[in-house]
């Protein structure tokens, strides 16, 4: 069983600030961190491999300091890495990171499962993984958290707002992947040593047969017209003591302002 995975390398959500002046995320001194939801697309992608043999190759687009990213998943179990990377790529939105990394996955060829996470946290769109299933013209199933294969079909369960959903998809098929799916590994020094010495190649546009209008600014029609970070004009109020006392206490709270 081949699989491939598409992570993303972003800033470490605990550690996002935000420049009052440009109202943008300050991404200097900030470390950079696997997509949490990309670690669990790794994890059930290994764990495939493990149990039916295979390969998984892990996929980032990004500049050359996302080889960091790849490492570390290179120390999680991946087989193989690539490294998607030219300048023409810069400020692609999702549909132009849809296009880079189909392609990609084009020229890498063979594939049975492609995993994702269900969203990046930067962005926060969910919009990359079913891009990349249109453009590959392949079945998608987003929001998996529970997964059997047998070897020409997929069977999922998805995490609805209020309830599950099983669906079955032949293969080859694209699965994005909610948290609650796995529990990813934590690798050590021995894992991440070995990671080190891995080759992880890096493809330019050429590499993939990427056309620039398609890239980048030009292949981008999304314009974002402002970024802010929301004012708290409410400030909260903290109830402290026995937690029988605070409970009735906030109810009181809650009742005197008619909220209940």
């Amino acid at each position: 069983m081949n699989i491939i995975v598409c992570i993303k390398q972003v800033p470490d959500t605990s550690e996002v600030r935000i420049d009052p002046q440009t109202n943008t995320i300050i991404r200097e001194g900030v470390p950079s961190i696997i997509n949490p939801f990309d670690e669990n697309a790794i994890e059930q992608a290994v764990q495939l491999v493990e149990q039916y043999g295979g390969k998984v190759t892990v996929v980032t687009m990004g500049p050359p300091q996302a080889e960091a990213a790849l490492r570390e998943a290179l120390a999680m179990g991946c087989d193989e890495a690539i490294l998607v990377s030219d300048r023409c790529f810069a400020a692609s939105d999702t549909l132009a990171t849809s296009y880079v990394l189909s392609n990609t996955i084009r020229e890498i060829g063979g594939y049975d499962l492609i995993f994702c996470g269900k969203q990046a946290f930067d962005g926060d769109t969910a919009q990359v993984p079913p891009g990349i299933a249109e453009q590959l013209g392949i079945p998608q199933v987003t929001f998996a958290i529970g997964l059997e294969v047998d070897g020409k079909k997929a069977r999922v369960r998805r995490l609805l707002e209020d309830e599950f959903e099983v669906v079955e998809a032949k293969m080859p098929v694209l699965i994005s992947c909610v948290k609650q799916m796995n529990d990813p590994r934590r690798p050590g020094i021995k894992a991440k040593l070995a990671a080190k010495k891995k080759e992880v190649k890096v493809w330019d546009s050429a590499c993939i047969n990427a056309e620039a209008c398609y890239c980048g600014f030009d292949g981008s029609p999304t314009r974002v017209v402002r970024t802010f970070a929301p004012k708290r004009d409410i400030e909260g109020e903290r109830f402290e003591g026995e937690p029988a006392d605070c409970a009735v206490a906030v109810v009181e709270r809650l009742i005197g302002q008619k909220i209940i």
